[in-house]
Formats: structure tokens, C-alpha cells, sequence
């Protein structure tokens, strides 16, 4: 009996996030085809529109292709994001266009005193709640100036907080570069500075603790002229303000400052308030008592209580809006951060956001439960193959793996940024599970099975998982500052390296005669050949 053909399927790379047209273009089939199977399969789309990896694998295994994600950088998924957003702000009815507020954010090393910066600013504290002086999430506040509204977005300063930093900085429209006077640039200030000029917006920088004794404002220019920022006293065009977050000096000079720029600049800030609301998520986390909670900044559009929303690849409706004081509002308008409650599931930070009709949110939630319905058997499929791959692959390395828990997306994906500097380790870091809100029962029994770490960050264990943590002896570890759960992980990659053995030859002893022959020991005599023969060392029997 002649055996059957087998028929090997058409390895194809695909973006985390395509659109149908261009996944038609991957496939080499006309984009109908690729609709039609979407269709199929309960999902909705034109051919302008995005989906996730995890559908476009199911179908590309249905159109007869091996799908794996095509590896590439944040700066192009960026890129893809601001292109989408630049496209929908496009739509504005320039009849109705007016300014809005500037959008501010402040940037600089981790203890410049951005925070106390901002407290100053909007004299309301909020340094106090923060674990080991660091902001652990952003957050969006808005100031009166005269007849000014300015909002502020304040982003975490540490090296880990790269990735929220750089979508921070794509949202905003003026830019404070935190410096302190007694400390100069620092690598996370030079940081800040390459992220502020890709993202060309326009800053004043504000160099903090003057009133220190150690303050040396000369000396910081000389850094920043040497980083090609040339002051305006030295006749360049960086603005420099000196201030005191501490005693509030110079603080109505850097609001001034502020509102002179956003002035210069109002021309590149024109919303339209009648239309749908579009926007950018800047914080998203799992709230115990309100479910899936996002902040988002309002780009254009007026976002009302009621209203559908996109956001990401999932939908949702606004059943509630609240203002960065924790006020309920019934609508945002443009440059207004807002808190959106009622979504079905946390969106990612950088997420665009946009106002849709009730028939667009039904397709979405369709495509979603397809999405959800389908995905599991997918991430099977695909996990089976690594293992698959991982085995035939040589030479192999041990892994640390992890389970993770935080408390929001913007902790999680700093977390995950900083392991990524374990990636040439001998010992290889593996999140084998991460997710929001508190740790699971479920949680304990994935770390059990993978033999690793069950780590949570600003989240606290069920009672149910601390019950099962106990009977499977999984420890769980919580953490409150990112640098205590890094350390951490750092110590256990150090227990697990390899251990090394360096044999260093003392010398040579030729045996003459045998004094005592006992089981475990012996006694004899010889002759040194060479070296030196010392007390406690280590010896080697050499025979024929």
C-alpha cells in the first residue's frame, strides 16, 4: 500500500499586532480569501483593521501555513501605534478645531526629585505613599496657571521604567527634564534626553536643589552643552530654570516657562471636541473592587460616560469616568486624563482608545469571544513546538522560571523590560505565566508544575492560594519596590550559576613506601619530584 503524501505547511512570520491586509500580503493570497476565513471563524473585519497574533495563527493554520510571531523591536510596534493614531486624529472637522491644553511630562533620574517637583507644582503630596521614594505608576494631574490648564503626566525615573517612559513621551507636547544641581546628568538623565528628542517635542529644563550647598549649575550646563543641549545664557537654545522642589523657588518661573512654550507651540494642539473620542492608555491596572481600571489621556473628541470604546483589540462601554482627584465625571475633553471603569479586561499602556458605535463594539466583542475560545488550543500548539525545538536545540542551559502577579500593566511591563538584561545570562529567566491583580490558586499550581518563582509585586495572595501554597510548599514572594524583587531574582540566577573547579598542581610526590593501608586512608612516604608538598592539601593518586 503506497503510503500517503505528507504535505509540509508554509512557514510564515507574523506580527504580535498586523493589519488583514498586510497578513494577506505575508500569505501571498488575495485579502478576500483571508476575510472570508475570518469570517468563518466569527470575526468581522475590513481589511484596514488590526488583529492579534493569536487569531491570525488559527488562521493561518487554516489556510495552510505554520505561523511563529515575527521577532521585532518596540520601536516598530510604536511606530505602528502612532501611525494608527496620527490617521484617526486626522479626522477632526477643522471648522471645529480649537487649542487644547499642553500635555507635560517629566522625565529625569530616579532621585532628581521629579515627584516633589510635581507636588510643589500642584502642592498636594503624594510622595509620602510611594514605596522607597520612587513612583511606582504613572499618573496625570492637571494645573491652573493664570488662565492656563496644564496637565501633568509623571513617569517612574529608574532604568526599568524605560518602555512606560518612552510611551509617556509620544503623548506629550512639552517635555521638563529634571535635573539635580549637586548630581549632574546621570545615564537615566542622558536616557531621557534621547527619548525626548526622537519623540521631538519641545523642554525647559528644571535643575533642581539649588539651595543645596553642593549645587554647582555651571558645571551641570557644561554636561549639557557636552551633550549638544547648549544653554540660553550661553548662547544656545535650552531653556534652564533653577529651582527648589523643597522650598517652591523658582517654581512660578518654570510654570511661566511652561505656558510660554505651550504658546509658541498652540498651533501644533488643535482638537476637535464634537467629534468621537480618540485617546492614548497611559496607566491600566486590576482594581479588587471596580475590575479592570485604565487611565487614559484624551486626545481629541469629548469621551462621555456611556460611550463604546475600542481599546487595544478589545471593546468595552464607559460605565463610569473619574478626574485625577478621584472625582466622577460624566465626560473628558481633549488633554483631560481620565480613569475609564467598566472594561472586561486590562489594555495595555500606549493602547489607542477611540469612541465607537454600538454595532462596531458587538463585532469586536464577537471577535474577542472567538479570540478567547480559540487561543488556548493555539498557545498549545505553539508552546509544544518550543518545548519540541528546546530539546533538539544544544547546548542546554538551565532555567530560572517565574510566575508573576503585579498590580498593573505598567509595573508588569517594567518587570519584564528589566529581566531582559538577563537574556545572556548562563542561566536563562523564563515567565512562564504573568498576569494582574492578586495571586491565584491557580497561580501556585503553574509555579509548582514549572518549579519556579511565584513572585507579585503590589499584590497580595488569595486566602484560597495561600491554603494550596502550603500543601504544594510553594513559597510566594511579594514585593513593594521593584529593586528588592530584582535583587532577588539576581541572587537566585547566582545560586544557580555552574560551578567552576580551578585545580592548581603544587607538586609532584613519588610514593616509596606504604606505612599503613586502612579503608578509607592510607599512610606513606615519598619523594618530592617537583613543587612543594603543604599541609591540607588535596591529593591525586596516579597509578602505572
Amino acid at each position: 500500500m503506497t503510503p500517503e503524501p505528507t504535505t509540509t505547511k508554509k512557514a510564515v512570520e507574523i506580527p504580535s499586532v498586523v493589519i488583514i491586509k498586510d497578513l494577506a500580503k505575508i500569505f501571498g493570497l488575495p485579502v478576500t480569501r483571508v476575510i472570508t476565513e475570518l469570517m468563518k471563524n466569527g470575526v468581522m473585519s475590513s481589511m484596514n483593521e488590526r488583529i492579534d497574533y493569536e487569531t491570525a495563527a488559527i488562521i493561518a493554520e487554516e489556510l495552510g501555513f505554520s505561523a511563529t510571531v515575527k521577532e521585532s523591536d518596540e520601536g516598530e510596534h510604536q511606530q505602528t501605534i502612532g501611525a494608527e493614531l496620527e490617521t484617526l486624529l486626522s479626522q477632526d472637522n477643522p471648522e471645529r478645531q480649537v487649542v487644547r491644553p499642553p500635555v507635560v511630562v517629566v522625565m529625569g533620574h530616579v532621585d532628581h526629585g521629579k515627584t516633589k517637583l510635581l507636588d510643589a507644582i500642584r502642592q498636594t503630596n503624594v510622595v509620602a505613599g510611594e514605596s522607597g521614594g520612587i513612583t511606582q505608576h504613572i499618573g496625570a494631574y492637571q494645573v491652573q496657571k493664570k488662565d492656563h490648564l496644564i496637565t501633568f503626566i509623571d513617569t517612574p525615573g529608574h532604568e526599568a521604567f524605560t518602555a512606560m517612559r518612552s510611551r509617556g513621551a509620544r503623548v506629550a507636547d512639552i517635555a521638563i527634564l529634571v535635573v539635580a544641581a549637586d548630581d549632574g546628568l546621570k545615564p537615566q538623565t542622558k536616557e531621557a534626553i534621547k527619548i525626548i528628542q526622537q519623540a521631538q517635542i519641545p523642554f525647559v529644563v528644571a535643575m533642581n536643589k539649588i539651595d543645596k550647598p553642593e549645587a554647582n549649575l555651571e558645571r551641570v550646563k557644561k554636561q549639557l552643552a557636552d551633550e549638544n543641549l547648549l544653554p540660553e545664557d550661553w548662547g544656545g537654545k535650552v531653556v534652564i530654570v533653577p529651582v527648589s522642589a523643597l522650598s517652591g523657588k523658582g517654581i512660578e518661573d518654570l510654570l511661566e516657562t511652561i505656558v510660554l512654550l505651550a504658546n509658541v507651540e498652540e498651533g501644533n494642539r488643535k482638537a476637535d471636541p464634537a467629534r468621537a473620542a480618540v485617546g492614548s492608555v497611559i496607566e491600566a491596572h486590576i482594581d479588587k473592587g471596580e475590575g479592570p481600571v485604565a487611565t487614559v489621556i484624551v486626545r481629541s473628541g469629548t469621551l462621555k460616560r456611556g460611550d463604546f470604546i475600542k481599546i487595544g483589540d478589545g471593546a468595552g462601554k464607559v460605565k463610569a469616568l473619574r478626574d485625577w482627584q478621584g472625582q466622577t465625571i460624566e465626560k473628558a475633553v481633549p488633554s483631560q486624563p481620565a480613569k475609564i471603569l467598566g472594561l472586561r479586561q486590562a489594555p495595555e499602556v500606549g493602547d489607542i482608545i477611540r469612541a465607537i458605535d454600538a454595532d462596531e463594539a458587538k463585532q469586536l466583542r464577537r471577535r474577542q469571544k472567538v479570540r478567547t475560545e480559540r487561543s488556548d488550543t493555539s498557545m498549545v500548539y505553539r508552546r509544544k513546538s518550543e518545548q519540541d525545538e528546546a530539546k533538539s536545540s544544544t547546548p542546554v542551559q538551565a532555567t530560572l522560571n517565574i510566575v508573576l502577579r503585579c498590580d498593573n500593566l505598567g509595573s508588569q511591563e517594567a518587570i519584564l523590560e528589566s529581566l531582559q538584561k538577563y537574556e545572556a545570562a548562563p542561566v536563562h529567566v523564563e515567565v512562564v505565566s504573568k498576569g494582574l491583580g492578586s495571586i491565584t490558586d491557580a497561580d501556585v499550581l503553574h509555579a509548582d508544575t514549572a518549579k519556579g518563582l511565584l513572585l507579585g509585586f503590589h499584590v497580595v495572595p488569595t486566602t484560597r492560594a495561600v491554603e494550596v501554597a502550603k500543601s504544594k510548599q510553594v513559597e510566594i514572594r511579594t514585593y513593594t519596590v521593584i529593586y528588592d524583587l530584582l535583587g532577588d531574582i539576581r541572587k537566585e540566577l547566582e545560586g544557580r550559576l555552574p560551578v567552576e573547579v580551578l585545580e592548581t598542581v603544587l607538586g609532584h610526590l613519588k610514593i616509596l613506601a606504604v606505612f599503613r593501608k586502612e579503608k578509607q586512608s592510607m599512610i606513606v612516604g615519598g619523594r618530592v619530584l617537583d613543587g612543594n608538598i603543604t599541609v591540607d592539601a588535596k591529593a591525586r593518586a596516579l597509578r602505572d
